[in-house]
């Protein structure tokens, strides 16, 4: 039973949709990053950490509900390791600066490697490609 193709009008909102979360994500990381790195006031960048957490899970919700199998590839298992990281922000809050430099080093694996990494299981051990993507 194949899968249906999705007309050109859907495929064109499910991508617009997904850059436009990923854009504000990635304003919410910069501003929170920036502000934990430099030692900004709280307030100045509290938005930007909520900005971060709230379109980083709609994210990760949109690649499950895409496709569990994102949980066992590299990509989800990183992002959750990620997760993990930010959890230590409080048992290790005067490494926070480090955290984050790593979280972000991170993220660019995670996004910018190659197929094969990303898309590597963890179960399988092997690159397992999942449902095709909608690039954002």
């Amino acid at each position: 039973m194949g899968r249906q193709a999705i007309s050109e009008k859907q495929f064109w909102l499910q991508r617009l949709s997904k850059t436009s979360l990923r854009a504000l994500h990635i304003l919410g990381v910069v501003g929170a990053g920036g502000g934990i790195i430099l030692d900004a006031v709280n307030q100045t960048w509290t938005h930007y950490w909520m900005l971060a957490m709230v379109t980083g899970a709609l994210l990760m919700l949109w690649e499950i509900i895409r496709d569990w199998r994102w949980l066992i590839q590299l990509k989800g298992v990183l992002t959750l390791v990620k997760l993990g990281l930010l959890l230590l922000f409080i048992p290790l809050a005067s490494y926070q600066h480090e955290l984050v430099i790593i979280i972000v080093l991170l993220s660019v694996v995670v996004s910018h490697g190659p197929a094969g990494l990303r898309h590597y299981s963890i179960i399988h051990r092997r690159r397992i490609d999942g449902k095709k993507e909608i690039k954002g």
